[in-house]
């Protein structure tokens, strides 16, 4: 099962093509809620001040090779094969590295990429996604690995690198319980659980019947987090918007649309809040205070309070609100 900000993060970097799928409940770990994944695992930071309430959990430093084994000379391959991966957990210099030849010094954690796993990190986002190596590359078996912070790579002879399943690596050297659970009255996980109705556009035949001169207005409705947007008495689009969530409430009134920017980075404190969110389109400000309309890319849950004292409009409505909404446009905001 997975739901809430958890749901969100993992729907957001593609589902099971991501991080494969849940492989154990949400429990406590270290102080923190986690939950493990095929290939990550997933935890909650509800203290961040930076307001990344989930963050990847790093994996890799769980799959450092244990103390040796001891035996004698040529006793035993599992030794070998230890001690080569254990090697490759040494930190080099930079000395040692050559950049010249394709290679790239991590000094963050002293480590290096080369070849095609370098290709393949920074194809993945480099540290947003699998963090920075925390291993050389190592060969076992006639397979080459790496490890890094949140992940464990893989390559065949003539093939290509890959993802290990690190998040269940680990949960079984931990013994974690990884026994399903009964899907009681859970939905099974769809996309088309997410998806929104059609939004309504304007019909040719309501485009006929506005008079182009009569007052455009805008009525926002906080409790049924609704909007409704109006020339003349016709209404030309109504639907589902996100107003600020409890502490960040958006103000009621009357107001008027005062100025509008085409995209804007939007960071700053509020109630003791930093947020930072960037390239927010279709920016149209209806209070001297911050308070404004905009395109909402980061979240889909529309209908619901969600902001920081905005009103998060979808991207297509923000579009068409912006180009129809001009400078001086009313704005009612009831309760």
């Amino acid at each position: 099962m997975i739901d809430g900000v958890f749901l969100d993060l993992w729907r957001g970097w593609g589902a099971a093509n991501g991080f494969g799928y849940p492989i154990t409940p949400e429990f406590e770990e270290n102080g923190r809620i986690v939950q493990y994944y095929g290939y990550a695992k997933l935890e909650y930071w509800p203290d961040d001040p930076n307001g990344n309430v989930v963050q990847f959990g790093n994996l890799g430093e769980a799959t450092r090779p244990f103390v040796l084994r001891r035996g004698a000379p040529g006793e035993s391959t599992a030794v070998a094969e230890a001690a080569i991966a254990a090697r490759a957990w040494l930190p080099v210099s930079s000395n040692a590295v050559d950049e010249d030849a394709g290679a790239r010094y991590i000094e963050a954690t002293n480590h290096s990429l080369t070849g095609e796993m370098r290709a393949y990190w920074e194809a993945m986002g480099e540290t947003s996604f699998l963090g920075n190596p925390l291993s050389e590359q190592y060969e076992v078996g006639g397979i080459t690995y790496q490890v890094f912070e949140r992940g464990k790579v893989a390559q065949e002879p003539g093939g290509y690198p890959y993802l290990l399943p690190i998040g269940e690596l680990v949960a079984t050297r931990y013994g974690l319980d990884m026994n399903p659970i009964g899907q009681g009255a859970l939905p099974a996980y769809s996309e088309e659980l997410f998806v929104p109705p059609p939004l309504p556009e304007p019909s040719v035949a309501a485009a006929v019947e506005v008079d182009p001169n009569a007052e455009r207005s805008i009525e926002v409705s906080i409790s049924q987090q609704y909007m409704w947007a109006r020339q003349g008495d016709v209404t030309l689009w109504e639907g589902y918007i996100s107003t600020g969530k409890p502490g960040f409430d958006t103000p009621t009134g009357t107001f008027f649309i005062n100025s509008k920017l085409p995209v804007q980075d939007m960071e700053g404190v509020i109630g003791g809040e930093y947020y930072n969110v960037p390239e927010v389109p279709d920016v149209m400000y209806f209070t001297d205070r911050g308070h404004a309309f905009h395109g909402t890319y980061w979240h889909n849950n529309f209908g619901a309070p969600m902001s920081h004292g905005c009103i998060n409009l979808p991207m297509d409505v923000a579009s068409w609100v912006y180009q129809w909404a001009d400078v001086g446009t009313r704005v009612d905001i009831v309760p």
